[in-house]
């Protein structure tokens, strides 16, 4: 439980006190493992959380950057196509990440923009890692991060402004206006992320040549801007029920640089995203321990090209089945559609207090996936629908044993019925120490784009990536084994895990024979990709954490070790041969000491310097990403005692010894990072009005301690 125990360091480091609390990890509130809320100490599934406090001394700009340096066991190799995120040896498609609960919406290949999350409107981070599909349904194998925003429940009138500047023409803005006035409450959040990206290095990879590229125009990490406008309104008609709704527009353009070498790196045409998400819901609170709650939302995500110069496109739509397909031209300013995502859930949800200790969740779901991508689907068009019920017990029935079981029933109009159960049980020995074992299975039906793919694609010669409809869903089992103590100040966890993935649909590089004539005779391509199912995959590893807190200080150091494993045919010499799960790093490691001191009841300042480590990245093509170690400074400076009036600046440096890979573009990093850079940034938070007494949000500490 690395995360959380960051954030009880971060919590003692940004606001310390006389002498240690030995409460202060344990009586965090999470609700992600079990959809409920426990207290950390009585979560039965074990789940790691960054807090609030440990995300404002940390000052992170995005939720890449905090999740990377915070806990040890995630990576990201950023690209104009997304985060490519890993978790514990599994990538994008296989993590579910949620916003307040509900499903962060993306590209139906699992790489998800996370600028879409405002790192200002972050409260905290709740982590569970293996298998939650019986919970959470489809795509969560690897686990879930759930992102929990800000609830502005201030009676009166909100406004705050953080601004933020640094290297690289990196600039992040966010504004809030909230109000709370009767039954009614408001908040709108605006934020901006910009970067003029960088380059560290101008050598091209060329495969099938002798001699590389040495003046690329290819940059790293592309010059960027994105926004986002999202407003939402509350009503409580009556006593304990709730009712809201939420929507938000946003935008993003990637700008690509336009070189001189036509097949390397030669751009006529930049990236633009359009996302929109509208959702209704409410929850009614029967007493103290039952609620009903119901979310209906909507989503879109759309994906374009945007011209800069004039350009001859292939027009599939019009090809008729030829091998020969007529070309469109384009000219600058004019877009292309490449994908129009669109998503529709349903949940409605029940949670029941029984006797003898029993604690109830029952839902039903349904999801409508429909996709629109005319260069990239076959028929344009392709849709999808799932329906599911679960449900969940938690029960304590024997003393310092609680145990939680739950089961989901999914249907998929194209794959038919599947059962996904998922046990978990924790036992108390005394205070300090408290071990947990889970054993859960994972379900993930193939996604639109595995099925119907088709794509050409540039990249140091001509690739081609197709769709396979001869897929089979994934299925897993995840076993895991862990022991936590705390003790005066001291915490140290140890958790083994073991994820075996059936039928894992990965990318398979097959003969060119293989692969439909006519992509064959038009493009004659160097390497042909579809997506398999791998026959056998599994991943096994060790995450450990050690941190001591005295006072104003606080230190510690996680550790994740991980191997990876995979079996394939191999279509070349017709037999069954081993591989590496792409991504895979064996050591990854982090640390922190922080210091923190409020001088004469006006000013605090926070001190923190962080390390993040990992040993060299293995892939299947195209080389291997190095490994490296990034350390980074953060001090942060609280100003005035104005309850109204509150003023914070933040400023620091990251990767302080200039680490950067230059490795050759058309080639796997190991960190895109740009060297040595700064920042600083600027909040002023202003606030009038008293706080309310939120009905919806129990203060579950209090609960306990008077049940207990």
């Amino acid at each position: 439980m690395v995360a959380a125990l960051l954030s009880v360091m971060g919590w003692q480091a940004a606001f310390p006190q006389s002498k240690l609390s030995k409460h202060v990890q344990l009586d965090e509130v999470v609700v992600t493992g079990t959809g409920t809320e426990h207290l950390l100490k009585n979560a039965p599934v074990q789940t790691e959380v960054i807090s609030g406090k440990t995300l404002r001394h940390f000052a992170g700009k995005s939720i890449q950057e905090m999740l990377g340096m915070l806990t040890s066991s995630f990576d990201f190799n950023e690209d104009d196509m997304g985060s490519q995120i890993q978790m514990n040896g599994l990538g994008n498609n296989y993590i579910l990440i949620l916003i307040d609960g509900k499903r962060i919406h993306g590209d139906v290949g699992g790489q998800n923009d996370l600028g879409l999350i405002d790192p200002q409107n972050i409260e905290k981070i709740e982590i569970v890692k293996g298998a939650s599909s019986a919970l959470y349904g489809s795509d969560a194998i690897a686990g879930v991060v759930n992102i929990i925003t800000k609830k502005h429940d201030q009676e009166g009138l909100l406004l705050e402004n953080t601004s933020r500047i640094g290297s690289y023409g990196d600039i992040r803005q966010h504004n809030g206006i909230g109000f709370s006035f009767g039954k009614w409450s408001s908040y709108t959040n605006f934020q901006l992320q910009h970067s003029d990206g960088w380059q560290n290095t101008a050598t091209e990879y060329t495969m099938g040549t002798e001699t590389p590229i040495l003046d690329s125009r290819n940059k790293t990490t592309n010059r960027h801007t994105n926004w986002q406008v999202a407003e939402r309104l509350v009503y409580t008609p009556i006593k304990n029920v709730e009712l809201y709704a939420e929507g938000s527009v946003y935008w993003k353009r990637i700008y690509r640089p336009c070189g001189k070498y036509a097949h390397y790196d030669v751009y006529t045409y930049d990236l633009e995203y359009h996302n929109s998400s509208a959702a209704i819901g409410g929850k009614w609170r029967l007493n103290k321990t039952d609620a009903i709650t119901l979310d209906v939302d909507w989503n879109r995500h759309a994906y374009y090209y945007y011209f800069t110069a004039n350009t001859l496109v292939e027009d599939y739509e019009k090809s008729k089945g030829t091998i020969y397909y007529p070309y469109f031209p384009y000219l600058p300013d004019q877009t292309e559609l490449q994908s129009d995502q669109q998503r529709t859930m349903v949940n409605l949800k029940g949670i029941f207090k029984l006797p003898y200790g029993n604690q109830l969740s029952a839902g039903i779901e349904y999801r409508y996936d429909w996709l629109e991508s005319p260069t990239r689907v076959a028929g344009g068009t392709v849709h999808d629908n799932n329906e599911a019920i679960y449900v969940q017990d938690e029960f304590d029935m024997i003393n310092n044993l609680q145990i939680t079981a739950g089961l989901r029933l999914n249907h998929n109009d194209e794959f038919g019925f599947r059962f996904t159960p998922k046990v978990s049980a924790m036992y108390r020995l005394g205070n300090p120490v408290r071990l947990r074992a889970t054993w859960s299975q994972g379900f993930k039906t193939p996604t639109t784009k595995e099925l119907y793919y088709r794509y050409v694609r540039q990249m140091n010669g001509t690739y081609l990536y197709l769709g396979n409809l001869d897929l089979t869903p994934q299925t897993s089992n995840y076993y895991s084994l862990g022991g936590e103590y705390t003790w005066n100040g001291l915490s140290v966890t140890l958790t083994g895990y073991y994820n075996q993935v059936k039928d894992m649909i990965a990318l398979v590089t097959i003969p060119n024979y293989q692969a439909p004539e006519e992509y064959i005779v038009q493009y004659d391509p160097l390497k042909t990709r579809q997506y398999q199912n791998i026959e056998d995959a599994k991943t096994y590893g060790l995450d450990m954490s050690i941190q001591y807190a005295w006072k104003e200080v606080s230190v510690g150091l996680g550790y994740s070790y991980l191997d990876t494993k995979a079996n394939s045919y191999d279509t070349n010499h017709e037999r069954m041969h081993e591989v590496i799960i792409d991504g895979m790093a064996h050591h990854k490691a982090n640390a922190f000491a922080t210091w923190s001191h409020l001088f004469r009841q006006k000013y605090r300042l926070g001190i923190g310097i962080y390390g993040k480590m990992s040993t060299k990245r293995y892939y299947q093509i195209n080389g291997n990403g190095k490994g490296y170690q990034i350390w980074r400074l953060a001090t942060t400076h609280d100003f005035g005692k104005n309850k109204a009036l509150n003023y914070r600046l933040e400023a620091g440096i990251d990767n302080i010894f200039n680490y950067r890979d230059t490795t050759p573009h058309g080639l796997h990093l190991g960190t895109t990072t740009p060297g040595t850079t700064l920042y600083a940034t600027f909040s002023i938070r202003f606030a009038k009005g008293k706080k309310t007494n939120n009905k919806f949000n129990t203060n579950l500490n209090q609960r306990n301690y008077e049940e207990n």
